[in-house]
């Protein structure tokens, strides 16, 4: 007999939730590495798309999305992809942009829904790619203002939170984010090496002054867009369950949650999105992109000037879209519903392989090197009668969604909320094998400084420093089946 015919719903649920919580995490002595697990082939669970996969990949509709829903889907598309102009223009439609900004639009950032990338040398444009920009706390009461966990950082005293690096006409962007590299070469087992790229950043042409002396700057690539409704559809319980932040296990994996302020509902929750977990909800992060990184004001952040700061007064003079017929701010409600229905229904594509010897073989060596522990494979999402079509999906993310201190080599010590300046939010997995399909370069990371999957691995530190070296000394085989397998995701 199914279990929902012998409990009601609510208690199935919870029953699921409290299972969901009590299992242990998967080791390489639980997996038949001879086949796939059930299920492994679909990551999204029945959302997943089987569509072709090539450049366009990362732009379906959830595979199991209602009928009716996707004009709306093709709708908030549009929205997405909308080019804003600055105000005032000939239609009330589009405009409101900047008056600084880093993009005209969504999809100018996320390109084919994919990754962003570094810019590749001085001409190529850096929109994909931005810096965040804060500074210690200055006095007791910003101390008291971070402590109490109502913002995550201290903006930089002039230029705020974010590098805009272009404005609208009259004015002048920011500066420029520059970056240098310098190689360094890592030995590996049989005589290889690897050559890793160390980055440094800095900000040039400054247009407002100096910029704070503490200045800290954290480079950040724009995610890809596939599966974020199902990341957002995890039970709270079921990430939390695998925080060990005292590493009371003692097996140097001390995984936490982050928790950041929801003005929506008033209070701290777990943080899902961002690359430190900075974001509670998909909608605030939606919102929070559409005003940093566009300048475009909603009924969530009504700011039409943006991220302009008091020290850039000719900014906040600037006109703005702000329009009774778009609910008095240049982004209306039904934009924001349409734009958050399309980023939570954008579907994950089956995977690839998934049956090739060699690809399971890689991924007994992602196991036999501890990967697992951060990058957990699966996650079964909550029951939600709203969004019928990503409940209770076993969805195969390959994150635990919590924070874990990568090194030093990695840090950008940058804290935000609850994650300090070596901390980062362990990153879905799931599309990673696409990236040059659709995005048409293969670089990795939050900042992009991994120019392959070899290199990704070879950064990681801290939690991830025994799994480091397990790569560096695994057999040439089975590094290369490991990159086979994580190119199957």
């Amino acid at each position: 007999m199914h279990p929902r015919s012998l409990f009601p719903g609510s208690l199935t649920s919870l029953l699921a939730s409290l299972l969901i919580m009590a299992a242990p995490p998967s080791t390489a002595g639980d997996i038949d590495f001879s086949q796939p697990q059930p299920g492994e082939a679909l990551p999204g669970g029945a959302a997943s798309h089987s569509k072709a996969h090539n450049r366009r990949a990362f732009s379906h509709p959830n595979g199991n999305m209602p009928f009716e829903q996707r004009l709306d889907f093709r709708v908030g598309n549009g929205v997405f992809k909308k080019i804003w102009v600055s105000s005032p223009s000939s239609t009330t439609a589009n405009d409101g942009l900047g008056p600084l900004y880093n993009a005209r639009s969504c999809a100018r950032c996320h390109i084919g829904n994919g990754r962003g990338h570094p810019p590749k040398d001085s001409d190529d444009s850096a929109v994909s790619m931005f810096l965040r920009l804060s500074i210690p706390p200055q006095n007791a009461q910003q101390k008291q203002q971070l402590a109490a966990g109502r913002i995550g950082v201290i903006p930089e005293p002039t230029y705020g939170t974010q590098l805009q690096d272009t404005a609208v006409r009259g004015l002048k962007g920011e500066g420029r984010m520059q970056i240098s590299y310098r190689e360094i070469s890592v030995a590996l087992s049989e005589g290889e090496s690897a050559s890793l790229r160390v980055p440094q950043y800095s900000v040039g042409d400054l247009n407002y002054g100096p910029m704070h002396p503490q200045v800290m700057l954290s480079p950040r690539v724009t995610p890809a867009m596939i599966g974020l409704g199902l990341l957002e559809q995890i039970p709270a319980r079921a990430i939390e369950a695998a925080a060990d932040p005292e590493d009371d296990d003692g097996d140097g994996i001390s995984g936490r949650p982050n928790r950041v302020w929801n003005p929506h509902s008033g209070q701290l929750e777990l943080g899902r999105f961002g690359w430190k977990a900075g974001m509670p909800t998909l909608n605030q992060q939606n919102v929070s992109a559409f005003n940093g990184d566009i300048g475009i004001s909603t009924p969530d952040i009504p700011r039409a000037a943006g991220d302009c700061t008091a020290q850039q007064s000719r900014c906040l003079q600037m006109p703005d879209g702000n329009s009774e017929l778009h609910d008095g701010v240049e982004a209306s409600r039904i934009m924001t519903d349409l734009l958050l229905l399309y980023t939570r229904n954008i579907a994950v594509p089956t995977r690839r392989k998934v049956k090739d010897p060699q690809v399971l073989a890689g991924k007994q060596a992602f196991y036999q090197a501890g990967c697992q522990q951060c990058h957990q494979p699966s996650f079964t999402t909550a029951d939600n009668p709203d969004l019928p079509q990503l409940s209770r999906q076993k969805i195969w993310p390959y994150s635990d969604l919590l924070l874990h201190d990568m090194g030093e080599g990695l840090a950008d010590n940058r804290p935000e909320f609850a994650a300090s300046g070596r901390e980062w939010r362990t990153p879905p997995l799931w599309g990673i094998g696409l990236t040059e399909t659709v995005s048409g370069h293969s670089y990795y990371l939050h900042d992009g400084r991994a120019r392959n999957l070899l290199e990704a691995m070879l950064w990681h530190g801290g939690e991830a420093e025994a799994s480091k070296q397990a790569v560096i000394t695994m057999p040439k085989a089975d590094r290369q089946n490991l990159i086979r397998f994580l190119e199957s995701l």
